[in-house]
């Protein structure tokens, strides 16, 4: 459990989230395309999907590596960017265009995003600050109201 204190530590710092966009990504899609799907690297600290969303302005395929938290049936994405000052653009494709596919398990699943607000968002909020503390370090350092998304399988899923 020290581990994860640790990490939860080190990742809420300003350090990681100016390093951590460069590094974290761009590992995550290299480990993910080698193993066929079936890695994702900073899923050994919490779950990860690789989102493929279609880009807001170009209409181009965007895959981005996230953490998420499970919940039932679907899954919860927070737009932290690591408690940068911007949304991250991933968010922006979801907007504009909800209809997505995560790559979760190895397993390819198209999805509906949708952006919580209101008390449904208040109570996600509670739930992932109790998955993960370091979202409310984010969440001081920047002035925006962190998105946050809910998935569901799409019918056309499996």
């Amino acid at each position: 459990m020290i581990g994860e204190r640790l990490v939860q530590k080190v990742s809420a710092t300003r350090g990681f989230a100016k390093v951590a966009p460069h590094v974290v990504p761009a590992l995550d899609r290299a480990v993910h395309r080698l193993s066929r799907g079936r890695v994702l690297l900073s899923a050994q600290m919490l779950p990860g999907v690789i989102l493929t969303s279609t880009g807001a302005r170009s209409g181009r395929p965007r895959r981005t590596p996230l953490a998420c938290m499970p919940e039932g049936d679907g899954w919860l994405l927070v737009g932290s960017n690591f408690g940068r000052t911007g949304h991250p653009a991933w968010t922006y494709n979801l907007l504009h265009r909800p209809a997505a596919e995560i790559s979760w398990k190895g397993r390819d699943i198209p999805v509906t995003a949708r952006l919580l607000e209101g008390a449904e968002r208040a109570d996600a909020w509670r739930l992932l600050l109790r998955f993960w503390p370091p979202y409310a370090a984010y969440q001081e350092r920047v002035d925006r109201e962190i998105r946050i998304f809910r998935l569901t399988r799409r019918q056309d899923g499996p």
